[in-house]
Formats: C-alpha cells, sequence, structure tokens
C-alpha cells in the first residue's frame, strides 16, 4: 500500500464516511424545509454542497403537504425530469423553478404555527 492510503485509510472507508457525512446534512436540510426554517426554493437558488446531488423532487417532496403525485406534477409544468439534480440545474431553470415555488400558497402548518406564536405572546 502507498503512503497516501495507509494516512488517510483505505478508500472505501473514506466513501462510506462521506457518504454518512452527506446522508446526514440533506436530513438535516430536509428537516429544515419540512419545518419552515428554509424553503425549497431558497434551497435551489442557493444550491448548498449537501443539495448539488439532491434530485429535485426529493428536495420537493419534503415540504410539507408535498408527496410524490404533487411534485411530479409541478414538474411536468416546468418540463423537468424528477431525477434531475440540483446540482446540475442551469440559473435559468433554478430561477423559473424559485419563482414558480413562491407563487405556491404557505402551507397550513406555517400560518397555524404563526397563529400559536401570536397567542403566546
Amino acid at each position: 500500500m502507498n503512503a497516501s492510503a495507509t494516512a488517510h485509510g483505505p478508500q472505501h472507508m473514506r466513501a462510506l464516511q462521506r457518504a454518512n457525512e452527506v446522508r446526514l446534512a440533506r436530513a438535516e436540510l430536509k428537516r429544515r424545509v419540512t419545518e419552515g426554517e428554509t424553503s425549497a426554493a431558497a434551497v435551489i437558488l442557493d444550491c448548498p454542497w449537501e443539495a448539488e446531488s439532491m434530485a429535485v423532487a426529493e428536495l420537493l417532496m419534503s415540504q410539507h403537504r408535498w408527496g410524490h403525485t404533487r411534485a411530479r406534477r409541478f414538474l411536468a409544468g416546468v418540463p423537468m425530469t424528477e431525477t434531475k439534480t440540483i446540482g446540475s440545474m442551469t440559473e435559468r431553470q433554478r430561477l423559473t423553478l424559485a419563482a414558480m415555488l413562491e407563487t405556491q400558497p404557505a402551507p397550513v402548518r406555517v400560518a397555524v404555527v404563526a397563529l400559536r406564536d401570536e397567542v403566546l405572546v
């Protein structure tokens, strides 16, 4: 074995470690989108490292009340495949998709949380 392989561990172990890092970061990103801390449109426009290889449908489905059918129908209007990765989207596709997401009605969950916060204050 060469010196660089022994210094940093075997390649398959580094690959597993990197895959776990990406998986955990994506889970956190999807949790933030689900809870309304960030929007799917913001993720599409910013394209953080953890979302670069994520399918756009996976991100859409992480939103509250978005399932496979709603994501598929939404993407049919762009048109864009469900498996298109966020990192491979052109700037024009990003802007179009983000603008379409911004025009979607706000989820009921966000309105309920806002009302609850007003009552508590």
